[in-house]
């Protein structure tokens, strides 16, 4: 939280923010807070409204990640536009105007600029600086530090959006930050200093750029470190789940996001993936996912989850069944897509017209097909895509009589597979379940409960 009440003015930027309001002639405003900014939320709304005579509606639990704007909660109450509060992942919405307010996260800019000097004792090092969109407000300072003893320095600049147009081929517009790369080499001869905590952010960059080193300094801790994750390791964690993903017969997609561009398109584009790779998918909106929640589909041998850039890269490894990326999922299904090097963390690269768009290659008959042997449980399995069977049995089968009233309903394998469980999930049985009044419960722990022994009432 901002702290004292002095501090909410300029931690939320309150004056940016009603300006955003009475500009856009905005009537319902719904404010998105993360959980740690929540204990502000009454006061910021309380000013907001005095400050622009609209009316608004705090969002606290979010529908997925808070990182992400949620369009959808923001929907239910009618408003027209979203100020999102705290740190985002600056994805591009589909429908509501967005202010993003990041919060002016206090940053020693002198202990950073040392701890960058200790780092890169060579001044003519060619090194980008990217930060966390919290502490973007200070970058400017940082610069004046050091740009007169780096010339080759570079800072990326906070951007939220897609680029108006295609981007230059010497600048990089990914994540919300967009810099130029002067480096002959591109950016394998630059190296990459953090400024922000550790976390899905900096590991979604190190993955993404992972032929340029990393160092970071962490304001919290006022100490920089060259980054110790073995990116190569972390590689080949993903690695390995893409050729679980190959071995899978039933595919769980998991819709993380319902606000960021694309997400319904990239759906559709995995669906058609899997049908002609020969696999079923079920398409399941769950919030946000949990072990317990997923272990509920044994028949699923994997996931794959359409979130962020930020969110997407979740670690499984509590989980029944693993969870990879769309990227993954095209790398286990797609022949026509090769493991280059580049990791992709963002979905829309892989739409078509997108800078990492692989065309599907033609049907292979089973019969010329090339076998392939997976790593993993050594057996054949099919690794070229084919035009799925006809069903044998005409469209016409599958609707039946439901009840005496000749209502129609349609057959699916997939519920009639469900309905035959012993436990399909909690029910209310409304009307069924006797009113009875609160009465004292047992006390103790569960080894040894004050009650025990004594025979109950």
């Amino acid at each position: 939280a901002a702290g004292s009440g002095g501090d909410l003015d300029g931690f939320y930027e309150m004056g940016r923010a009603a300006a955003f309001v009475r500009g856009g002639g905005f009537r319902k405003v719904a404010l998105q807070f993360p959980d740690e900014l929540l204990a502000d939320a009454a006061a910021v709304a309380a000013r907001m409204e005095a400050a622009t005579a609209a009316e608004m509606y705090v969002l606290g639990d979010t529908t997925y990640g808070s990182c992400c704007v949620d369009e959808v909660a923001a929907e239910h109450v009618g408003a027209e536009a979203v100020l999102h509060y705290g740190p985002a992942c600056l994805s591009p919405c589909r429908k509501l105007p967005v202010l993003h307010i990041f919060g002016q996260q206090p940053l020693d800019v002198g202990g950073c600029a040392e701890a960058f000097r200790e780092l890169y004792p060579d001044r003519q090092s060619r090194v980008v600086v990217l930060s966390d969109v919290v502490y973007a407000h200070a970058m400017g300072e940082l610069e004046q530090q050091l740009c007169p003893e780096y010339p080759n320095i570079i800072f990326s600049r906070v951007v939220c959006g897609d680029p108006p147009g295609p981007a230059p081929p010497r600048e990089v517009w990914r994540f919300g930050r967009q810099f130029p790369v002067e480096a002959p080499g591109g950016l394998q001869d630059c190296a990459m200093f953090y400024v922000g905590a550790e976390g899905l952010a900096l590991t979604s960059f190190m993955l993404t750029w992972n032929c340029c080193p990393f160092s970071s300094f962490d304001p919290a801790t006022g100490c920089g470190r060259r980054e110790t994750l073995n990116v190569n390791r972390a590689l080949m964690r993903r690695l390995y789940l893409v050729e679980r993903a190959r071995d899978a017969r039933v595919v769980g997609i998991l819709v993380g996001t319902l606000g960021v561009v694309g997400y319904l398109a990239v759906l559709q584009h995995l669906r058609e993936l899997l049908r002609q790779a020969g696999k079923r998918s079920y398409t399941l909106a769950v919030g946000k996912p949990n072990p317990a929640k997923l272990a509920n589909f044994l028949e699923v041998d994997i996931f794959v989850l359409v979130a962020c850039a930020q969110n997407s890269l979740l670690d499984s490894s509590d989980f029944y069944r693993p969870i990879v990326t769309p990227y993954e999922l095209e790398l286990a299904c797609n022949p026509a897509r090769e493991w280059t090097g580049n990791y992709l963390t963002d979905f829309r690269d892989l739409l078509p017209g997108a800078c990492a768009h692989v065309e599907l290659p033609p049907a292979v008959p089973t019969a010329e097909a090339v076998p392939d042997i997976s790593l993993i449980t050594g057996e054949m399995r099919a690794a070229h895509l084919c035009e799925p069977l006809a069903p044998q049995l005409p469209p016409s089968t599958t609707l039946a009589c439901r009840d005496q009233t000749r209502a129609l309903a349609e057959i699916s394998p997939a519920a009639s597979f469900l309905e035959s469980r012993s436990w399909r999930g909690l029910e209310q049985q409304l009307g069924q379940t006797p009113v009875s009044k609160a009465v004292q419960g047992r006390r103790g722990i569960a080894i040894a409960y004050e009650d025990e022994g004594r025979k109950q009432p």
